[in-house]
């Protein structure tokens, strides 16, 4: 009987081992059904989200292409023109550049900082081969363009001789290096991010509150309807996800010009008697981008509006409450976290729009996204495009942060 039982006493052992076994499969297997997703999530957002931040303090051009000149920037004070050997050695590096793309990319990094580096850099690279002691080699280079006798090109190649430097973030929100390493604001007149993110914010916050105001009559008539009209109706708001956003902009251009359909309208009605101002202005910029988003403020309170349970308000009204009161106390507040949904959304979007402003707005109404294609297709400055689209990662992660800390409050208030 001892033995018949001793099986019986590691029976439960052995099931625990064979559920947790069958656990680890089925865990596995759950990850292997979504191993392609997290692939995909990794090659096309994370990696470029990495090579985004990378590039923002990345500061190659200098460090590779003058490997001998910082040597002999070395213990240099900075004050005045380096000494003979200096120039000797910039020389030497310009000669060892595999090609002229290469000296075009120093020129540019260093006429980011000092006006005019560009065509010094590019005279001594067409006057090559440069022979001679150092100090004939030097007298040349002065004789050729004398700007190479002062202190400031010199002291922003010894400044951006690190492969990594914050140079580029700091200017993103208009702060910059000194001569010696320390940082300070940049003078007034160069000041310009600061105010273009607040102007960012400003028309995003502008656009999002617009699209909850319209959005949200709209959406608690759309939960009201029977499901059958509000799924045809749901159509009508869709529509804009079928159409382009280059024609939607084109046809806000064609309905605001000053003979367009809407000022044709409002004086046809005797409202106006000269048409407005709606476009190439802050105004069709807003009506475009309400437009266009929207949906996205329309289907987060439509989804949440359909879960409230329409007795909610007739027991208010039937406890002695008016129909106004029921709505602001007892409905909106179980709508909140479609509005904190909604608004996130859309703001989100709103501050990452390019080409809406681009083509609606003046120069006074462009977003900080427009400076990131000027500064990528034109300035051709990765370094700096990359500081601003890290500015704007910043404040989205913010803004999500904020969004869940809330959420987390209103809850635990709950």
């Amino acid at each position: 009987m001892a033995q018949a039982s001793a099986p019986d006493r590691h029976a439960p052992g052995a099931l625990r081992k064979a559920l947790a076994r069958a656990e680890v499969r089925r865990q596995w297997r759950a990850f292997s059904l979504t191993l392609p997703l997290l692939v995909f999530l990794l090659l096309t957002l994370l990696v470029p989200i990495a090579a985004l931040l990378q590039r923002a303090v990345e500061n190659p051009e200098v460090a590779n292409a003058l490997p001998a000149t910082m040597r002999a920037l070395d213990g240099w004070d900075r004050r005045d023109a380096p000494p003979a050997a200096a120039y000797a050695a910039l020389v030497g590096d310009l000669a060892r550049l595999p090609d002229r793309s290469d000296a075009g990319a120093l020129a540019r990094r260093l006429n980011s900082e000092v006006p005019g580096a560009r065509s010094m850099v590019m005279g001594a690279y067409r006057d090559l081969p440069f022979e001679g002691p150092p100090e004939a080699i030097q007298e040349r280079l002065l004789a050729a363009d004398p700007r190479w006798g002062e202190a400031p090109l010199w002291r922003a190649i010894a400044k951006n001789g690190a492969r990594w430097t914050p140079d580029y973030l700091l200017a993103s929100v208009d702060l910059q290096r000194d001569a010696l390493g320390q940082i300070e604001r940049m003078p007034e007149e160069q000041r310009a991010f600061g105010g273009i993110l607040l102007r960012t914010f400003h028309v995003s916050l502008v656009v999002t509150l617009v699209c909850l105001l319209v959005g949200y009559p709209l959406a608690w008539w759309l939960a009201s309807l029977p499901a059958r009209s509000a799924n045809v109706l749901m159509i009508l708001v869709l529509v804009p996800f079928w159409t382009s956003i280059l024609v939607r902009v084109a046809a806000w251009i064609v309905l605001l010009q000053s003979e367009g359909l809407v000022n044709r309208g409002l004086m046809g009605l005797g409202l106006i008697e000269q048409p407005l101002a709606l476009l190439f202005n802050r105004t069709g910029v807003v009506i475009a981008m309400v437009h266009i988003l929207l949906p996205f403020m329309i289907l987060p309170l439509y989804s949440v509006m359909k879960s409230v349970p329409p007795t909610y308000l007739r027991a208010a009204v039937s406890l002695g409450s008016s129909p106004i009161a029921a709505f602001f106390r007892v409905y909106v507040p179980q709508t909140y976290p479609g509005i904190g949904a909604g608004a996130l959304l859309v703001f989100i979007l709103a501050i990452g729009y390019y080409v809406t402003p681009a083509l609606l707005g003046g120069a006074d109404d462009q977003m900080l996204s427009y400076y990131i294609a000027r500064y990528t297709n034109v300035e051709v400055n990765w370094g700096m495009a990359c500081a601003l689209g890290a500015l704007l990662l910043a404040a989205t992660l913010l803004l999500y942060g904020v969004y869940r800390r809330a959420g987390k409050a209103e809850l635990s208030l709950g």
